[in-house]
């Protein structure tokens, strides 16, 4: 994995530290989710076998650290063209929460998240990006809260607290 350098909190200052060391320490650092809707159905994508944590789990529509000096909106937009070869969406700041969560092999996501929503239509135009994204599909919110319940092996640890702790602010009603 090459050398990526993301915005952590050390000592109680913003600072630039390699990402993996970030995820093996446990450090608090920021990062953007995006939740793209048609009405009360969520696009999800199933995270690339390949990645270095959670991988082959579905997780929101897409989510990423944004690079040192990169505003959260403009990093949202990047990351929706680099994972999905989605553009032209507008997005909605919901609102900014913080969750901790054992991701396996010995990583933590410690992040201060800034959330992002969208309208579209599921016939939206996507471009996927094998290196991240394995396939997509289009769900109900409701039986999306209820199958990370019921399986919740099945889901990355941040969408089953999203659905779970942070229903109310993403979604403006109890997923």
């Amino acid at each position: 994995m090459t050398e990526i350098m993301i915005p952590a909190w050390v000592d109680g200052r913003l600072t630039q530290r390699e990402k993996l060391e970030v995820h093996q320490l446990g450090l608090r650092h920021r990062a953007i989710s995006v939740f793209l809707m048609d009405d009360d159905r969520v696009l999800l994508q199933r995270r690339a076998h390949h990645k270095y944590h959670t991988p082959g789990l579905w997780a929101n529509t897409c989510c990423t650290h944004p690079n040192w000096g990169e505003d959260s909106a403009s990093c949202a937009t990047r990351r929706l063209r680099e994972e999905l070869g989605i553009r032209n969406v507008s997005l909605e700041f919901r609102d900014t929460v913080e969750y901790r969560a054992d991701v396996g092999n010995g990583l933590i996501e410690h992040e201060v998240v800034d959330i992002f929503v969208g309208d579209v239509r599921t016939d939206l135009p996507m471009d996927l990006n094998p290196e991240e994204v394995a396939e997509t599909r289009w769900v109900c919110l409701d039986e999306l809260a209820t199958d990370t319940r019921k399986r919740p092996e099945r889901y990355t640890p941040w969408l089953r607290i999203y659905l779970a702790e942070f229903g109310q602010k993403i979604f403006k009603a109890t997923a």
